[in-house]
């Protein structure tokens, strides 16, 4: 009986130092991969309309506002003014580019669309991706609530790229520090 017990407090012993050991371990989750330099380093972006899907696209044109997610974005990085703004791709380090879809989404014989805003980084020097972020925008009846959701989407977009290019701290509000 004696051996028993010494065998079973010898394995919580043996199971709380593993725990501790693991506990100074950092996690995989909890290493934050490195920002591509050329997002922090930076200096000029060139801001490209890579468009929209045909569902948006119609939203758009009956708005009237075919180009609404570049000229929201374009306003939103101007005001910021980390990036300097150029007018041609060749000028710049970076290329934001800008698209607008509404994916389609079933769920038990329901259709809906989900509206989201789509911000790729571009290295200008290898043309390779570097970042992308995808804010969701809440979908509306009324033009004021679209109008509404679609300026805080593009807002939320900008709190993540400000994060990301290491201008604020996650939960910030996109404040500056």
């Amino acid at each position: 009986m004696f051996a028993t017990r010494s065998a079973v407090f010898a394995f919580f012993v043996l199971a709380f130092l593993a725990g501790a050991a693991d506990a100074q371990q950092p996690t995989v989750a909890s290493l934050a991969a490195p920002v591509p330099t050329q997002i922090l380093t930076g200096q000029k972006v060139f801001i490209s309309n890579a468009g929209y899907d045909a569902v948006s696209r119609a939203a758009f044109d009956r708005a009237h506002e075919p180009n609404r997610p570049y000229n929201d974005l374009y306003a939103a990085m101007k005001k910021w003014g980390r990036y300097e703004l150029v007018s041609a791709p060749a000028d710049a380090d970076l290329v934001f580019a800008i698209r607008f879809t509404s994916r389609i989404a079933s769920c038990d014989k329901i259709t809906s669309y989900q509206p989201e805003l789509e911000l790729t980084i571009f290295d200008t020097k290898s043309h390779f991706a570097l970042w992308t972020i995808t804010e969701p925008v809440d979908g509306a009846m009324r033009k004021s609530t679209w109008d509404r959701n679609f300026e805080q989407g593009v807002t939320t977009l900008m709190d993540e790229l400000k994060v990301i290019a290491g201008t604020t701290t996650s939960g910030s509000n996109g404040k500056q520090p």
